[in-house]
């Protein structure tokens, strides 16, 4: 077992598949903000708003991301009826004005945590929206079905701004802070596979990918696309683009991560821990944390909740899981 490591070594080393003196422990995609009401009326400190004052409340690692979205300086509900307005060319010239937004205030509020980062005190990341992700906003899922054949044209359009506008904000933030790693939000699973064929992703997506990682990887960090459902046939896609590594590998969905591992060996995988056992009580949580044992051992995953604890799961409950987690990443 490695010496007491800092946050920020620690997350290197476990996804480098390097020896580690335990796990992070971490909610990537945090909680529901109805989850957050109930453990209001149940102990947790109305004064608690912010979920990374929340995430410290529980004792959880440092862990703070920066999402830079297309269409407004924060991460919210999609405005000016942009969600699914875009049909073809006209319409998405005619939605320009309200997208690509300035970041600069945001980047600049990364400074403090960059220092933090520094000293090893907290991990910062950021996040990109990604080419299958964005023209989906756009335009709608059905309609971006038809436009993969229809209008090609279009989709390269947006992925090339949507390129361009990700390669400012990567010259933007260098310059106030290199994050430990990077996610790349896409959605672009159902239950049972990919939303796209191989095909259609080598065409309109993985293109993309492989300019923007080219700037990536210049900063030496990871780069982890973000899509729910089963992204198991995907991964070798992913990979294949110069992807690292994929969250939140969904267990309702039928992900089994030590299949996936066998699948791509050095790939990064972070979540896997079922979020719908987590009203059962201890001891199905303790079982769902076994499951994921060799996951662990194996090196380059770190366990998280599948997805965002939801409102069915109690305060009290919330306390048990955070203790097996506690236990479970002591890498025993």
């Amino acid at each position: 077992m490695a010496t007491c490591m800092n946050h920020v070594e620690r997350f290197r080393a476990v996804m480098h598949f390097q020896a580690a003196d335990r796990l992070p422990r971490w909610e990537w995609a945090m909680w529901w903000d109805k989850t957050i009401e109930r453990w209001q009326g149940e102990g947790l400190p109305a004064a608690l708003t912010d979920v990374f004052d929340i995430h410290e409340y529980f004792g959880l690692d440092p862990y703070k991301q920066f999402w830079f979205s297309t269409n407004q300086p924060t991460i919210k509900a999609v405005q000016h009826g942009i969600d699914g307005g875009v049909s073809g060319m006209d319409d998405y010239r005619r939605f320009l004005p309200h997208l690509y937004p300035d970041h600069t205030a945001a980047i600049e509020s990364m400074q403090p945590w960059a220092a933090r980062q520094a000293r090893g005190e907290a991990v910062v990341w950021i996040t990109l929206e990604g080419f299958f992700w964005f023209p989906r906003t756009l335009m709608g899922f059905m309609k971006l079905m038809y436009a993969f054949i229809e209008q090609p044209e279009l989709i390269h359009r947006m992925n090339e701004d949507l390129l361009r506008f990700n390669l400012g904000l990567l010259d933007q933030v260098e310059k106030v802070c290199i994050p430990t790693f990077m996610t790349i939000a896409e959605d672009m699973s159902f239950n049972n596979g990919p939303m796209i064929g191989e095909a259609l992703f080598e065409e309109f997506v993985a293109p993309y990918y492989r300019r923007l990682l080219a700037r990536v990887k210049e900063w030496g960090i990871l780069t982890i696309v973000d899509t729910d459902g089963n992204v198991t046939m995907m991964a070798p896609w992913l990979k294949r683009a110069g992807i690292d590594g994929v969250l939140p590998l969904e267990r309702q969905a039928g992900v089994d991560g030590v299949a996936l591992r066998r699948q791509c060996p050095d790939f990064a995988l972070i979540g896997h821990y079922d979020k719908m056992v987590m009203p059962s009580g201890e001891r199905a949580m303790r079982d769902e944390f076994e499951r994921l044992v060799p996951l662990m051992q194996s090196g380059g995953f770190i366990p998280s909740v599948d997805h965002q604890t939801p409102p069915g799961v109690s305060l009290d409950q919330y306390r048990v899981y955070l203790g097996l987690l506690q236990e479970y990443t002591a890498l025993r």
